[in-house]
């Protein structure tokens, strides 16, 4: 005669593993880690355009000072920075690169002068190329 256990086999509830309930719960939870990180990542990539459409307004402006003090007149575009104008007299240039006249956003500079009250004005549009906004879209003009 064999030896037979007197244990019954486990029922299902003595089982290890995790139920679907469990399951779900992780999934969610991932999911919410996963969504939070991927805004504050993907927002740190507006806020950098921002901050280097800043700096590169505050450069831009310096190579205008510098064409200036070169040539003892302001130039007539930005153009005239990458390129001599014709008649331009003490061109030391070129001052800028091409696509140094453009912002983050691949959207060029606006460049006025007379500027109100200083010689010229300089500025982005920002992310929406058009004047005004707010946050991302706000204009950053030269200090």
């Amino acid at each position: 005669m064999r030896n037979r256990s007197l244990k019954s086999p486990p029922t299902p509830s003595a089982q290890a593993g995790f139920s679907l309930i469990e399951i779900i719960l992780v999934v969610v939870l991932i999911g919410g880690i996963v969504a939070f990180a991927a805004t504050r990542i993907l927002g740190g990539g507006d806020r950098a355009k921002v901050n280097l459409a800043k700096a590169q307004v505050q450069t831009l402006a310096e190579k205008v000072d510098q064409y200036e003090m070169d040539t003892g007149v302001l130039p007539g575009e930005l153009a005239d920075l990458v390129k001599a104008p014709s008649g331009a007299s003490g061109w030391l240039g070129p001052y800028a690169k091409a696509a140094e006249l453009n912002d983050p956003w691949n959207h060029p500079y606006v460049f006025k002068m007379p500027g109100e009250g200083r010689p010229f004005e300089l500025a982005s549009l920002g992310a929406d190329g058009e004047p005004g906004g707010d946050s991302t879209s706000a204009d950053i003009a030269f200090e």
